[in-house]
């Protein structure tokens, strides 16, 4: 039946309900019917894919429709349009069939579909004997969704997409185009209006800020080579092996002389030889997902399966993963499934609707960011996130990720005030949506990638964050340390003078040390919005900061709990840290700053090589007090042990006033050899020490313990 003009109309205009039941190739009486718009041309002849004619075509509207009978039976074809300009072919996207399948269709109304990254978003692909893209994205309550892009002029009557009504997905294979390509989607809501064009929710790419289409690409690289790396943490206990974290702003550790960010190959040139020198075993990024604003550090990401193009394509990323891997350093990022900023392009009110985030803002917006919530107790935004994490394991062979602002997702009253907030079901605070969405996503990294982790940043005390999901926790394998952060940076601000007072900021955090497995940071959060550095927030004069400081870092060493420290705070960066400039590197020129810088060195292979120091970092076997009380002096003294290595001793002088014969107990008698002083002159400190080595007798040795320094003694038999 011949189409009204109404029909017509809306299919040129690109407002056509369904387009595929208009445009491409279908049977008929008289073989098979042909219909396309094929905007500027005159004349057009149908072919099928291998070149053989089937036929002319008749102009039935001068705004580039054409139709009419061919030979054969419905296959996919392309056109030869001619015009006065010229002749040019084009494949009919309406003539090929859809990608999806059932399956895809089940399990995505499920929920339960775990490799939506292979079927969603833009996929270079060869269907039905062409080759090209096919597209992908959930709309259900559009009336009308489009791929726009370079290679369709921005049309959206090109390439109205179908619609799988199950579901809500929308799909097209647009053939003869590939990589590079820009792309956005046309989304007609379900009041008529006209969206603001979206980018894609999966893009694996996207342009460079200010712009914001996405980008056909596919994401990690082809081959490999870290085997080796992958196989040896599938096969350990990380919370026995040695973890120390250096965290990274990509765009910020360093820059090129014209000022602009480094390249994700020059950041493989120069940071991981720089971390393998100072001996940390893992790399993790603040976010490196698509984010159109600088300023945000990646934390209100717009595109979260694309990392982002201020570094380059994204293989270069995979390429800095693989290198990494190569010298033995392990790559997390940090992943923020908490919020998404409101940007016209992105999740918000995607299809016209609070599609990903919640309508009701008591739920749905968060007061501290002016972002948008998850609403994770939609199945479909669940497996968004949970494919998400998953598509970093496998895609860019990221060894974890650690995860934001946990805690803004576990309480519905996070940051709000009575009235702002609404009760679970049981009238409480929690928000189980998101617990459960915690758990389903631990589950899956843990079940399907043997050797990734997951870091909680989660600064309340919610029972479990690192119990696995089966005995009723969140099911992390770490979790962000806060309160040792904030009470030890606290105690080492205060004048030594009056730290007897205050002994318990040490202390009191080795009571619940082995309540979960802890990372302990001094993260980027401590180092911004007038905070100043570390080094200044140290007491003293600038001796004492620095004396400090190693001192510091040397009992974070010696704690229980896997370590973290931000760049920069390597060789005591002395101005707040920002994102719009690289490090202060001609720091390292000055003796004091290169000795931190060689101590923190020197602390990552002692705690490497000294199972005593890593190997029992989340159980209590593996720590002992041997001074908890000497208020008086500020001298705090612990072992540190494992089974089958020499104990370590670990005591901290956190006073400017030498201590000589001070009576430290031990519990084996002999020689035990001074194996670190952060007093060393090498370090920037006096010198002052025990020519490295004590012995203990009757259970004590005497010891001579330097000003603001900290010592680790090692049990030698001999």
């Amino acid at each position: 039946m011949k189409p009204s003009k109404a029909a017509i109309d809306a299919l040129l205009e690109g407002t056509h309900a369904d387009p595929f039941s208009l445009l491409g190739v279908h049977g008929g009486p008289k073989g098979a019917f042909a219909r396309a718009i094929l905007p500027g041309a005159t004349r057009v002849e149908v072919h099928d894919l291998s070149g053989s004619p089937l036929g002319p075509l008749e102009q039935v509207d001068p705004r580039g429709l054409f139709e009419g009978w061919i030979a054969g039976s419905p296959v996919p074809v392309k056109y030869h349009c001619r015009a006065d300009a010229g002749e040019w072919w084009v494949t009919d996207a309406y003539s090929f069939g859809p990608v999806l399948g059932p399956m895809d269709d089940f399990l995505i109304a499920q929920g339960t579909h775990l490799r939506l990254f292979d079927k969603m978003g833009a996929h270079i692909v060869e269907h039905q004997g062409a080759k090209g893209v096919h597209f992908a994205v959930w709309a259900p309550n559009a009336r009308i969704v489009s791929v726009v892009g370079d290679f369709n002029d921005w049309d959206p009557a090109r390439h109205s997409m179908r619609r799988r009504a199950d579901i809500g997905v929308w799909e097209i294979f647009v053939p003869d185009i590939g990589e590079w390509n820009a792309y956005k989607y046309r989304i007609i809501g379900p009041d008529g209006a006209i969206l603001p064009l979206k980018a894609d929710p999966f893009a694996f790419a996207s342009e460079l800020r200010p712009q914001t289409a996405s980008l056909v690409t596919t994401p990690g690289k082809l081959r490999w080579g870290d085997e080796q790396h992958r196989a040896h943490w599938a096969g350990v206990d990380p919370r026995r092996q040695p973890i120390s974290i250096y965290e990274v702003h990509a765009g910020s550790w360093n820059r090129d002389p014209a000022g602009w960010f480094l390249s994700w190959d020059r950041l493989a040139d120069e940071l991981i030889p720089y971390v393998v020198e100072l001996g940390f075993t893992h790399i993790e990024f603040l976010p490196i997902s698509e984010y159109p604003y600088d300023p945000s550090w990646g934390y209100q990401t717009t595109g979260l399966y694309a990392p982002s193009s201020r570094f380059g394509d994204p293989e270069g990323f995979a390429r800095f993963v693989d290198g990494a891997h190569r010298a033995g350093i392990s790559v997390l990022i940090d992943w923020v499934p908490a919020h998404f900023p409101t940007d016209a392009h992105g999740l918000a009110r995607f299809d016209g609707t609070a599609l990903y985030e919640h309508e009701d803002p008591r739920l749905g917006f968060h007061p501290d960011w002016n972002t948008a919530i998850y609403n994770f107790g939609r199945r479909e935004v669940a497996s968004f996130l949970v494919n998400n994490a998953l598509f970093w394991a496998e895609a860019y062979h990221v060894d974890g990720l650690r995860v934001d602002a946990v805690a803004s997702m576990l309480y519905r009253d996070y940051s709000r005030r009575d009235g702002e907030w609404i009760r679970n079901k049981d009238g409480g605070r929690e928000n189980w949506e998101a617990v459960e969405f915690l758990r389903a996503m631990n589950k899956a990294v843990y079940g399907s990638h043997a050797g990734f982790m997951t870091i909680a940043e989660e600064s309340t005390a919610w029972p479990g964050a690192t119990l696995p999901v089966h005995e009723n926790g969140l099911g992390f394998g770490f979790k962000w340390n806060m309160g040792f952060m904030h009470d030890t940076l606290t105690y080492m601000g205060r004048d030594p003078i009056h730290r007897r007072y205050h002994h318990d900021d040490i202390t009191f955090g080795l009571t619940y040390a082995f309540s979960e497995n802890f990372v302990l940071p001094l993260s980027h959060d401590e180092v911004v919005h007038g905070k100043g550095s570390l080094i200044n927030k140290m007491s003293g004069d600038d001796w004492q900061k620095f004396a400090s400081l190693r001192a510091y870092y040397g009992l974070m060493w010696g704690y229980p709990g896997k370590k973290l420290l931000f760049m920069g705070q390597e060789f005591a960066q002395r101005r707040e840290w920002s994102e719009a400039r690289a490090l202060d590197w001609n720091l390292r020129a000055a003796p004091a700053h290169e000795g931190v810088r060689n101590f923190v060195r020197d602390l990552n292979r002692l705690y490497r090589e000294k199972a005593a120091l890593h190997a029992r970092d989340c159980e209590a076997e593996g720590f002992e007090w041997l001074i908890v009380d000497d208020k008086a002096n500020s001298i705090f003294a612990w072992l540190r042990k494992a089974p089958g290595a020499a104990p370590v001793a670990v005591i901290s002088n956190m006073t400017p006033a030498v201590r000589e014969g001070y009576r430290l107990p031990l519990p084996h008698d002999g020689g035990w050899d001074e194996v670190l002083n952060s007093d060393a002159e090498i370090y920037g400190g006096t010198g002052i020490g025990n020519l490295g080595r004590i012995i203990a007798s009757g259970g004590t040795a005497e010891v001579t313990l330097p000003p603001l320094a900290t010592l680790m003694f090692e049990w030698n038999r001999r």
